[in-house]
Parts: structure tokens; sequence; C-alpha cells
């Protein structure tokens, strides 16, 4: 049982950098402002989180995998703990009555102050004491005494979707938290906290939508408690071509995006939805979700061909990124021009390798042509080659991961001329060369 879960204590976390910064709402940051983030932390920690890492942990990048271990101890270490086991030890020990026990759900809407700063909790404690909000003290106190003994055999937690596959995709869940202490009950969509529903403990279903395919973690929480959690797979109907913006994307058919052998969005196309492509290109991503079979990490090889065909104004470096998903996690390259490596990230399963501190140079291409890009993971290595070049290789171990899906996601457009997955013995698994 899980008992102050890393995704309320990375809510907690990101709270105290906002605070710490002073910028305001972390909503109306802009890409500048993460650019600046990954360089403050850089400078105190010495270790590199990009820009985009750092949009995937604030929710402005869509990505349903957790945080890696290196990304947690980096954002603890910067706001002034020794890693991320220390922030956890840290604040088990300072609030065991506050922070832990009075999430943002369990504070009245009339009270800002303290739904914003729940680590303050022991700073104000006078101010609540006078104004008799020591109630809500006393309800956290009495969740934290309880919680401790909750038996997760006493709740029930499962779930159905209401088609089988693509988006969006209401699922219902059924819950039975009847013998919950309090009326402090909620189901997570997956590890990302702010995806959070209350629901009241006495009754048994709960409808939720998912915008997005994915492989999810979800979870009934009682109190600060995962009670029960289990796997989600929101799957796609072939290609999924959509403009990543929240709450809903936009969508189009696979039709649209596939002709002359090759899958991508032409600018007129996304431009006849009404969607501007300066001054900041949107994201445009093409998803595959769907059991591929047996194939996971451990042994595989994945070759693909892709071209990005806008640079215009702030679109000039034509950030690309190839993808794996996998079951809880992600393989992504990430391609730019040349001049932009510095930008670039190759994030694999639990390692994330900045070009900040690396020699990423490989990754830096020529878009005016059809840029090849072979994966490979053979025998706890793994060797990434760009137009037949090693570009980067590095030993890997540990369990293998399912593959279940391929992303492709390009700053403002970009086409893909043709994917291959096969296992390591060279055992072709899916291929697609878009009606060629």
């Amino acid at each position: 049982m899980k008992t102050d879960t890393d995704d309320i204590l990375l809510t907690r976390c990101k709270t105290l950098i906002e605070e710490k910064l002073g910028w305001g709402n972390s909503t109306q940051w802009s890409n500048r402002d993460f650019e600046e983030l990954s360089q403050q932390i850089f400078d105190v920690t010495s270790v590199t989180l990009s820009p985009t890492t750092l949009k995937r942990i604030w929710g402005k990048v869509k990505y349903e995998s957790a945080p890696t271990a290196t990304t947690l101890n980096t954002l603890a270490q910067y706001t002034g703990f020794e890693n991320w086991r220390d922030f956890r030890q840290h604040q088990a020990a300072e609030m065991p009555q506050q922070a832990s026990a009075v999430t943002a759900a369990q504070i009245p809407a009339n009270k800002p102050e303290v739904r914003k700063r729940p680590y303050l909790f022991s700073f104000i404690l006078p101010i609540l004491l006078a104004t008799g909000i020591v109630g809500w003290l006393l309800l956290a106190k009495k969740d934290v005494n309880t919680s401790a003994q909750l038996n997760p055999a006493d709740y029930q937690f499962s779930s159905k979707k209401v088609v089988a596959s693509g988006v969006p995709n209401s699922v219902i869940f059924d819950y039975d938290a009847s013998k919950a202490p309090e009326d402090s009950v909620y189901i997570q969509q997956s590890w990302d906290s702010s995806k959070r529903t209350r629901v009241a403990r006495n009754q048994h279903q709960h409808t939720s939508i998912y915008y997005y395919p994915g492989f999810f973690q979800a979870k009934l929480v009682v109190g600060h408690q995962v009670i029960k959690e289990h796997q989600l797979f929101i799957k796609t109907n072939g290609w999924l071509p959509l403009i990543n913006q929240e709450p809903v994307p936009v969508y189009f058919k696979q039709q649209e995006a596939i002709q002359d052998g090759k899958l991508g969005l032409t600018v007129e196309k996304i431009e006849a939805r009404h969607i501007n492509l300066q001054p900041t290109a949107p994201s445009v991503q093409y998803m595959n979700l769907k059991d591929f079979g047996d194939i996971s990490t451990d042994s595989f090889i994945y070759e693909t061909t892709i071209q990005n065909t806008y640079k215009e104004g702030a679109a000039v470096c034509q950030y690309s990124e190839i993808g794996l998903l996998t079951e809880g996690s992600a393989i992504l390259i990430r391609l730019s021009a040349k001049g932009c490596i510095s930008e670039n990230t190759l994030f694999y399963i639990d390692k994330e390798i900045p070009g900040k501190t690396n020699d990423l140079s490989g990754f830096g291409v020529d878009f005016n042509h059809f840029v090849a890009v072979r994966c490979e993971a053979v025998n706890n290595h793994v060797k990434i080659f760009v137009d037949n070049k090693l570009a980067f290789d590095f030993p890997h171990k540990g369990a293998g991961s399912k593959i279940i899906g391929l992303t492709y996601q390009f700053q403002g457009a970009g086409l893909v001329d043709a994917v291959k997955l096969s296992r390591g013995n060279g055992q072709v698994i899916y291929e697609d060369t878009f009606g060629r």
C-alpha cells in the first residue's frame, strides 16, 4: 500500500518550485520560462532537465508515463534536498498532519491561501485557530490516524471502456469505497494527480473521459493513500493524427493524413482547421497504439523514415520526435536542425540523455530530404543510427517492457515515409508503407 504517494509529493515539489521562482501561475508560463527553469536547475544541480521534460512534468506536453528517478531526484535537489528520498522523508517528518492529509480537494474553495500553500501549513496555524479552521485540522488528523489501518481488501475498483478502441473514450469506473473512514475518495486517471476527481464513497460508479490514447494506471485513492490501481489501455483505430491542445486535441481522420504513400498533414490541412502556425507552431502528432504481440524493449529493431516539412519563423529548429510507447514508459528520439541539437533529448525507458551534457550532434539533420532512423536493442546494448551512421549507443540492462505504441510528433508539420518494427532476431512484427 502506498502511503504518501509520489504523485502527491510531485505536486508539492512543483508548488515549492513555483514559490521559489515567483513567476506567477504556472498555467501562464511560456516556452521561454521552461527554458529558463531548465537553466536554473542545471546551475543548481549540474543536471539538465530539458524544457520538454519540464513541460511534461507541468502537464504542458501530453505524456502519461511517470517521471524517472533521475528527474525526481533533480527536482528535489533544486528545492534544497539531497534527493527524492530525502524530500519524501522530510515531508513525512515535517508535516505528519498537514500536507500529506490536507490536499487541495479537501480545503474549501473560499480559502485559496491554504489551497495554494499546503507546505506552509505550520506557519499559518495561528491564523487557522483564530478563524475556526481548526475543525479541518481535526478532520485531517482523523484521516491520518485511520488511513494507516485501511485494508485494500475492503475496497473494489474496476473499469470498462465504452468503446473498444479510439478516442475520445469514456471509461466507467466501478468502485466500492463504502468502508472509507471519511468522504475523501478520489478516482485518478493516471499517475498525474491533476487528473483526480472526488467521488462519493457511498456511490459505486464514476465515468471519466480520456481524450488521448495511452497506457494508464488508474487509481482509487482514499484520503492520501492509493488503495487500488489497475492498468487501462486506450487504443487507437489504426493511425490517429491529432494536434495537441488542452483540454481536447484537434482530431483528424486517418485518410486525411495518408496520401502518396506517406503519413502526414499538410500545412493547408492544418490551417483549414483555423490553427495558426505562427508565432508558435503547433505540435502535430501521429499515434498507432495496439497490441503488437510478443515484442519488448529487451530485444527489438525499429526502423523509420521521416521528414519535417515546416521551418518558418519560430519553428526553424524543426523539432521532431520518434517514439515507442511501452507498458509504463517510452522511448523517445528527438531530431532537429543541426544548429539546435543542444535542446535535443534522448529518453529511453528510465534513462534521460540531454543534449546539454551529452554529444547528440548525430541527431542534428538536414530535413530537406527524408531522414532514416534505426533503433535497436540487442544483448543489453542500445544503438541508434541516423542516415546509417551511429548517432548514439549505450548499455541498458533491466527487464523488458512490452511495446504497445508507435508515435511521431512534429513541430509544425512532417511526413512519415515508412515504419518497421521487428524482434531482435529480425522477425518483422509490424510494417507500414502507407499504401505504396
